[in-house]
């Protein structure tokens, strides 16, 4: 077997990680995918922070989670699915979960209740075949206001080593510090070389600025624990887009930030503005994707698209792309918020649009305009230091708010 790799590993979750948190939410599947499935048991295991449930499944399949009180529950509806077997689960004493009961709805809906005992919000995930392990959807749910944590000990889990091997999920123990990893950031300075950007009426070249507050926020998260960073471009130099995104692929990013100064024919256009991709641009990248045998084996955690049919492929690809859009849009508006208490914003919500930096399906990606390089008071800005700084700092601030929220397993950060 070979050596646990806890990127691979967390980059691998990421890919198929559709949270659901609190309300309702639906999950769709394509209609050539959504054969009725059936469950094949169910697993769970806690530690301090979680119970985790595992249903293993033979299939992909539509779900829906949201929770009820009065006592407080948790639901799960799996429209067209039935079980393999009666429902057995074998509960940690110590988790949020005090029982698992199921039942039939509409004739032919599975529905499982999860008792709990008290509030908590559920996060849910579906994980594609990989590893020897077939359709899993995997619910966590935190123990927050229902067990005291001086009362939650770390569990061992309850499946045999074997299915251990086969589940490409950590367990919810705590990883060795030896298996932590930095999160690495892509910074990208815009522009560059042979190409300057947009030019102010003072001379000050756009090329210029970004590259400066890369540097700053370079040496931002260097001095920052958890953190690593990469410059796709540490001097004047030209890089064509699509390198840029592939040198953040060559170092594993698990973010990438474009830094630019946005220009316009009207100098009165001031504030600053963050984008990430569109629609249509995450669209007409996945087909390059799907079509092009250079991605193959090229997407998060090391699935490869080229090991499944084209609808599994496109699945697999519109799962990561819709994570990926997730995550852009909530370290994106962190970012926003943080930029909004220094300056103007030319936007007070993130934009999207295709930029060819931001398509990479699997990795974050933000452009942040820095402020209009074309209005004279804020070009003036731009040139100093100290508001390069300021730039520099919000856009770490909302970073590393974004992972303080949402910190991924097995990294440095997380362990903090």
């Amino acid at each position: 077997m070979s050596a646990f790799d806890p990127h691979k590993a967390a980059r691998r979750r990421f890919l198929t990680q559709l949270l659901v948190g609190g309300g309702l939410s639906l999950l769709m599947l394509p209609s050539t995918l959504r054969a009725a499935s059936r469950v094949a048991g169910v697993r769970a295991s806690a530690d301090s922070a979680s119970t985790r449930l595992v249903i293993d499944l033979d299939g992909p399949l539509d779900y829906r989670i949201f929770t009820l009180t009065g006592p407080d529950r948790v639901v799960l509806d799996l429209p067209g699915v039935s079980l393999a077997a009666p429902l057995d689960v074998d509960l940690p004493g110590h988790s949020v979960a005090s029982s698992v009961r199921s039942g039939i709805r509409d004739r032919t809906d599975l529905r499982l209740v999860v008792d709990v005992k008290g509030p908590t919000k559920p996060q849910a995930l579906l994980l594609p075949p990989s590893e020897g392990a077939g359709f899993r959807l995997v619910v966590d749910l935190p123990h927050a206001g229902g067990v005291a944590a001086s009362a939650v000990k770390p569990a061992e889990p309850v499946e045999s080593s074997t299915a251990r091997a086969a589940d490409p999920l950590p367990r919810p123990q705590k990883s060795r510090p030896s298996a932590f990893r930095d999160l690495v950031i892509a910074i990208d300075a815009g522009h560059g070389g042979k190409d300057p950007g947009a030019v102010g009426r003072s001379g000050t070249r756009e090329k210029d600025v970004t590259l400066a507050i890369a540097r700053k926020l370079e040496r931002i998260l260097h001095n920052e624990a958890g953190f690593k960073p990469v410059l796709t471009r540490s001097t004047d130099k030209f890089i064509s887009l699509r390198e840029r995104t592939q040198i953040a692929r060559r170092h594993k990013a698990d973010m990438f930030i474009s830094i630019h100064a946005d220009a316009f024919y009207d100098s009165s256009a001031r504030g600053s503005s963050v984008y990430c991709v569109s629609h249509k641009g995450s669209s007409s990248e996945a087909a390059r994707w799907l079509a092009n045998k250079e991605n193959a084996a090229d997407l998060v955690g090391g699935v490869s698209l080229g090991d499944h049919d084209d609808v599994v492929a496109s699945v697999l690809l519109d799962l990561a792309q819709t994570a990926a859009l997730q995550s852009s849009l909530d370290v994106g508006g962190r970012v926003l918020r943080q930029l909004g208490d220094i300056g103007d914003l030319h936007r007070r919500e993130v934009q999207q649009a295709g930029f060819m930096v931001l398509k990479s399906p699997d990795i974050p990606s933000i452009l942040v305009e820095s402020a209009f390089i074309s209005n004279p008071g804020e070009e003036q800005r731009l040139r100093t230091s100290s508001h390069q700084d300021r730039v520099a700092q919000s856009i770490f601030r909302g970073v590393h708010g974004y992972y303080a929220n949402k910190a991924i397993d097995g990294t440095r950060f997380a362990s903090l």
